[in-house]
């Protein structure tokens, strides 16, 4: 007996379940609005089903109302009545459809089938990639990983929710927040003045940090990691694309033990600092930060690492150090086009894992001097435009040494909220910000 192998198989497929969607169309027209949301003509296995759907289609979008007889005279029209079946087939999609008021279950069957059509599909590819040991197993991987992804995004459908069921989640939520006494619905950041403009860091929103190089973009973001993650204890991602993690670790503790940076650099220290720098280490020990360092990060790699960082330690922010580094599949792209498809991607990673994420940003060295705008984030616009928060850091260039210094956050853009500049203090001996002593909180 010869076993039957993939090549021998019939594709998955149901053909009466084709046939029942489109004698249902034909039955009750007015489904075309709920079956179209889901299906193409290219999603039907048969190919007279196929160019059948595609007539109705565009029945539908000059908004003529779909039977028999349009459905037939739009076929002549395209010259495809034939490949169709002819007025006999046509005519026989009716007579076996048990109720029009199933239409949306035999459309998921089509759906199911053609999702594992192009499931096979891709397997195949994949497959024969494979064997090309001229490839790179890790592009392999970045090109499994960005066909299933596009092949699940394809068959994502819209939901319309009606009042009912929004008035029912809001109540739910504020009755949620009511119970829970917090003063901010998102994670906090420490900044008194900055969570009391944005109610903390929400969910499913993408926060921009913009600065000039080498203001303190790095070291605002670990400001904010010593509080989200140290003193609030909320799990934290940091995704470090241009310093590794041992510099990031040494800027922590400097910031938690308050013992300058030069001086753990140098190793010249008192015995008092090493007192202090063991008693920060000790509490950032069992602290939830989750930190890569791998440079020029690809922008499908940091996807899959940021849901494994979500399933496997249950982050609920991540931060990315920084935008620009991020590498595309298409290194070869305008900057314009390739900081596009990161910021829209970062968007819908957001959403996807239903966490804040906040990407530091560098700001065109033009703006030397002077408070950053939106029009100086640099690469592209399609960042303002996908942010939900956009937040610029300005402070004036040390000329000499000081204790303390003022900074500025200027929250110039936040999607459900106001605007404004919130001061805040910076040290530069532990590259940290704070909030001022003064009580601008």
């Amino acid at each position: 007996m010869i076993e039957t192998t993939l090549k021998d198989k019939v594709p998955p497929h149901d053909i009466e379940a084709e046939r029942a969607v489109l004698g249902a169309l034909l039955l009750n027209w007015g489904a075309m609005g709920d079956v179209i949301g889901k299906l193409r003509p290219e999603r039907f296995y048969s190919l007279q089903n196929q160019v059948i759907f595609e007539a109705l289609t565009e029945l539908f979008s000059h908004n003529i109302q779909g039977d028999t007889l349009t459905l037939v005279d739009q076929l002549r029209k395209n010259n495809k009545l034939e490949q169709a079946g002819g007025t006999a087939y046509i005519a026989s999609l009716t007579d076996t459809v048990p109720s029009s008021a199933n239409i949306e279950y035999y459309a998921d069957i089509v759906l199911d089938r053609a999702t594992r059509r192009d499931l096979i599909k891709i397997s195949s590819e994949l497959k024969a990639e494979s064997f090309e040991l001229g490839r790179e197993s890790t592009a392999l991987l970045d090109t499994a990983e960005q066909r299933i992804f596009a092949l699940a995004e394809r068959n994502e459908t819209t939901v319309i929710h009606d009042a009912r069921n929004i008035m029912i989640k809001e109540i739910e939520i504020i009755d949620a927040r009511y119970n829970s006494k917090n003063q901010f619905t998102g994670i906090p950041t420490g900044f008194g003045k900055l969570d009391s403009y944005t109610s903390g860091f929400q969910n499913s929103e993408l926060i921009i940090i913009g600065a000039r190089p080498s203001i303190g973009k790095t070291a605002l973001a670990l400001s904010m990691m010593q509080n989200i993650a140290l003193e609030k204890h909320i799990p934290c991602g940091f995704f470090s694309l241009e310093m590794p993690y041992e510099s990031i670790g040494m800027r922590i503790l400097s910031q938690e033990s308050r013992v300058p940076m030069h001086k753990m650099r140098s190793g010249m220290l008192k015995y008092e600092d090493v007192k202090k720098i063991q008693d920060a280490a000790g509490r950032w020990f069992e602290a939830p930060l989750y930190t890569v360092d791998t440079p020029n990060m690809k922008l499908l790699e940091l996807r899959a690492m940021a849901r494994r960082m979500v399933k496997n330690h249950k982050v609920k922010i991540i931060f990315i150090d920084y935008i620009g580094l991020i590498t595309t599949e298409n290194p070869n792209a305008p900057v314009y086009d390739q900081v596009s498809e990161v910021s829209k991607s970062l968007k819908a990673l957001a959403r996807e894992l239903e966490i804040p994420i906040v990407a530091l940003c560098q700001v065109a060295r033009a703006a030397e001097g002077e408070p950053p705008n939106l029009a100086q984030l640099r690469g592209s616009g399609s960042i303002e435009q996908d942010a939900d928060v956009v937040m610029f850091l300005h402070r004036e260039r040390l000329k000499e040494e000081t204790p303390v210094q003022e900074a500025t956050l200027i929250l110039a853009k936040q999607r459900n909220g106001a605007t404004g500049d919130i001061k805040i203090s910076f040290v530069p001996a532990y590259s940290k910000f704070e909030n001022l002593m003064s009580g601008d909180e």
